[in-house]
């Protein structure tokens, strides 16, 4: 099982190596794989140090599965051709996601319609994933009519620039900036490029692509995407309207049977989801469970995961471990 992991330089490649450690991934080579400028430097896999290749030798290769988390540009230009020599193609940007010939993947939620025909997976947005892995059992449940979803994302999300960006102002030091305006003591209210329809690109994935993963174009979602000063997991405030009425003892009991999400949810001792807390963790965490008290059926949540985990590197292997486990690849 021969793996390659395209962008292995980034924010997400690097936890990609670390969650394919943590997981013992059954591989038995790994490629490392980084645009030209970072051909040549080594990163360090269970103690191993392994040197950055190219593409074009990485295409040379034909690995098995090709892990990618490069940008839209790379992934839309250099997942054709590996997929063309036979190279299953997972691919964390937003290039593919959309596309109506390719899947997008959330494995506890759809991995069971991959087929070894696959040879383009799309992974979804970070924010996306987390939002429906608490909404898949609640919507199988009691049908959902419409979500407002309001978010506050890390600064994890935009890159190392961003990261950086904030350190720098919490330091006092002048550098490079990867948003318009200060982020340290701010928000936001811009995540990705603005549309010609008022909303960022990123509100209009978390509206787009629940519906594709869970195969439903019959509710609808409103989102409002917001940049905020922490280093790394997003949170979400969740309004969600159902056709059906429900418990909330129900919701709680149809949640904490949900593999990957743990509910944290007791206001008596102040328990509910906070980044800090999800940092380096892979479940989706749901809490401030309660009714929305002005319309009926309706439920308000706050979840939280890691958005480099989760939301990114494990949800991606996660979908390699299905195709290896069930020999699709």
């Amino acid at each position: 099982m021969k793996v390659a992991v395209v962008g292995a330089t980034g924010m997400v490649g690097e936890v990609m190596l670390k969650v394919l450690a943590e997981r013992n991934f059954p591989l038995t080579e790994l490629m490392l794989v980084a645009s030209e400028r970072s051909v040549g430097k080594t990163l360090n896999f269970k103690g191993k140090s392994i040197v950055v290749i190219g593409l074009n030798e990485a295409l040379a290769a034909r690995p098995d599965i090709a892990i990618f988390s490069a940008g839209g540009d790379t992934s839309s230009e250099w997942a054709p051709k590996f997929a063309e020599v036979g190279t299953t193609v997972i691919d964390n940007s937003s290039a593919w996601r959309m596309d109506p010939t390719k899947k997008l993947v959330v494995p506890e939620i759809n991995a069971s319609e991959l087929s070894a025909n696959d040879k383009i997976i799309a992974n979804p947005n970070c924010s996306t994933i987390q939002m429906v892995m608490a909404l898949n059992p609640l919507h199988k449940q009691y049908k959902m009519k419409r979500v407002v979803v309001s978010t506050y994302q890390s600064v994890s999300g935009t890159g190392l620039k961003a990261v950086q960006q904030l350190e720098n102002e919490m330091a006092g030091i002048q550098g490079e900036m990867a948003y318009p305006y200060p982020i340290n003591r701010n928000a936001l209210p811009h995540c990705d490029v603005f549309l010609e329809n008022g909303y960022t690109k990123e509100e209009m994935k978390l509206a787009r692509e629940p519906q594709k993963i869970l195969n439903d174009r019959t509710f609808s979602v409103s989102a409002t995407a917001v940049r905020i000063p922490t280093a790394g997991g997003h949170s979400e405030s969740v309004n969600v309207e159902f056709y059906n009425d429900f418990e909330l003892a129900e919701v709680r009991k149809l949640l904490n049977g949900t593999p990957g999400v743990t509910v944290q949810d007791n206001p008596d001792t102040n328990t509910y989801p906070m980044p800090i807390y999800a940092h380096e963790k892979d479940d989706v965490f749901v809490g401030r469970i309660r009714r929305d008290e002005t319309q009926r059926n309706t439920l308000n949540m706050w979840i939280v995961s890691d958005n480099l985990r989760k939301g990114a590197a494990t949800n991606a292997i996660q979908i390699a471990e299905y195709l290896v486990a069930n020999k699709l690849v």
